[in-house]
């Protein structure tokens, strides 16, 4: 058997039963790499190159937008914005046929957009709404199914943690196949390029679930308000609206880099969270942080409608005076009641974890190429059927299958760089090559497929840890069949209609 492929075996089965992915994926590597060496069939000087890659992936621009998005992410989870925004949606959706389970995804959707972190959203939506859809007579396992769909949709909306890994990754492969064939000064995959592409493909899966949800109405609407406290639908939904709007505008408008609009997302987050806190506790300066807010959105308008200049010096400064004392007052808050701890000490375990896997996993790609790999794969796709469709269409179905068993972290690395490149560089029937916004949208969409499939899915593992007993894990498994179809439908109609995924970028930044 070929080591290259001995390698992945080895590494797998070591993945299924439970060891540390980055430990695994390194460790692994690392011992067939020796062996191999002892053998002469692995060139021990190709391990040189190991301390340039870790300094390369520390030092990426664009990985570290992780760690800013997770932290931002957490902040929005921990001040509990997503706690007003169901109880406000509830209110306007509860007299209206599966209006509970239309609140849960569209608080899912939001928390998406404004925070791009699976399990804060999961975990959030879980003991948010799962009690209530309960409550309300659903059936358990469509409910938390309906809840885990809701809270995976951050997998896809932008600004998911996997759309960054993955323009990384889907960067390196385009400009891999492009240097081969001769262009020495290649395009690249950015960031803002694939939220852009993913967009259109997440509202449309939201929308799939949505339209779903209407028509199965698990829930009786209620014939009049449930009583309790009112949430103020405006306020509750203002925030992450302008969460979205300082990011993803910032970014799809050309004003900022997806890490500095990162950077302006921690600190629209720290003033969102510290504004609620501050009007909860009636507290004479609860208007500060919306006014920094305010402060924040101005600087961004005015950079991006009239770019720079000496005229908008003194304007700037004068903005950027309160907006800085709107984020020492809403820090000095958010520390004192603990918020801004939890989510640091959660942000240093989560961006620890995602890094330690990105370098198990350059290591194993770096071996697995000295071991002949990439020769075994590329000869692999040149007997496939098909072309490239074919082959963009087997890589789909094996992503998907690995969803059963591995995170999406782990897939990305393990098999975008094997394989997108040798797709990338086969034509299809008519002479054209694949596009790799499309390609790449097609992939997130995959592994989002990844959170909701059992025996691993992340989604139902976060969400069984906050589950009643109600819901048990067969009901679960149960009730999330028919969402994923409904993730592979939308799968269908970008592999079908491409422009889905192309339309919006090219829209945005064709020169």
């Amino acid at each position: 058997m070929p080591l290259d492929l001995l390698l992945v075996i080895f590494a797998f089965a070591a993945l299924w039963l439970g060891y540390s992915v980055g430990i695994t994926l390194g460790g692994v590597a690392l011992a067939f790499a020796s062996v191999a060496y002892l053998f002469g069939a692995f060139d021990g000087a190709l391990l040189g190159a190991v301390p340039s890659r870790i300094y390369g992936i520390m030092t990426n621009p664009v990985l570290l937008a992780i760690p800013l998005f997770v932290f931002m992410g957490l902040i929005v989870e921990r001040a509990g914005l997503a706690d007003d925004m169901f109880a406000a949606l509830n209110q306007k959706l509860a007299t209206r046929r599966g209006g509970l389970s239309l609140s849960v995804t569209f608080v899912g959707a939001l928390l998406a957009a404004s925070t791009g972190i699976v399990g804060a959203s999961v975990l959030t939506l879980g003991l948010l709404a799962l009690p209530t859809l309960l409550k309300r007579g659903v059936e358990p396992g469509y409910a938390g199914a309906s809840v885990a769909a809701a809270g995976s949709l951050g997998q896809i909306i932008p600004p998911a943690i996997v759309l960054i890994v993955l323009s990384d990754q889907m960067s390196n492969a385009w400009q891999q196949v492009q240097l081969e064939q001769g262009n020495f000064a290649p395009q690249t995959v950015s960031v803002s390029d694939l939220f852009a592409a993913a967009l259109l493909p997440g509202v449309l899966l939201a929308a799939l679930i949505a339209v779903y949800q209407w028509f199965k109405g698990a829930e009786r609407p209620l014939e009049e308000q449930e009583e309790g406290p009112q949430i103020g639908f405006a306020s509750a939904v203002f925030g992450p609206l302008a969460l979205i709007a300082l990011v993803l505008g910032s970014i799809l408008g050309g004003v900022a880099t997806p890490t500095e609009a990162a950077s302006v997302g921690v600190a629209g987050a720290l003033l969102l969270a510290a504004r609620r806190n501050f009007a909860q506790q009636m507290d004479a300066m609860a208007h500060l942080p919306s006014v920094a807010l305010y402060c924040l959105l101005i600087m961004l308008l005015l950079r991006g409608l009239l770019g720079g200049g000496a005229a908008l010096v003194a304007v700037n400064a004068v903005l950027a005076l309160v907006l800085v004392g709107g984020l020492a007052v809403s820090l000095s808050r958010l520390w004192r009641n603990g918020v801004l701890k939890s989510a640091l000490e959660e942000s240093v375990h989560l961006v620890s974890m995602i890094f330690l896997i990105i370098i198990g996993a350059s290591l194993f790609a770096l071996v697995f190429r000295g071991l002949g790999g990439d020769e075994s794969v590329q000869s692999l796709f040149v007997d496939m059927p098909g072309g490239a469709l074919g082959g963009v269409l087997i890589v789909l179905a094996i992503i998907f299958l690995l969803g059963f068993f591995l995170e999406f972290i782990e897939i990305t690395y393990l098999v975008v760089p094997i394989v997108v490149p040798v797709l990338l560089a086969t034509p299809f029937a008519d002479g054209s090559t694949v596009d790799p916004l499309w390609l790449g949208v097609s992939i997130a969409l995959v592994l989002q497929t990844s959170f909701l499939t059992p025996p691993f899915g992340v989604a139902l593992f976060y969400l069984r840890s906050v589950a009643p007993a109600a819901l048990t894990t067969i009901a679960l498994y149960r009730g999330v069949i028919p969402f994923v179809a409904i993730q592979l439908v939308a799968l269908g109609l970008v592999l079908v209609f491409p422009w889905l995924a192309t339309g919006l970028p090219v829209l945005l930044f064709a020169n």
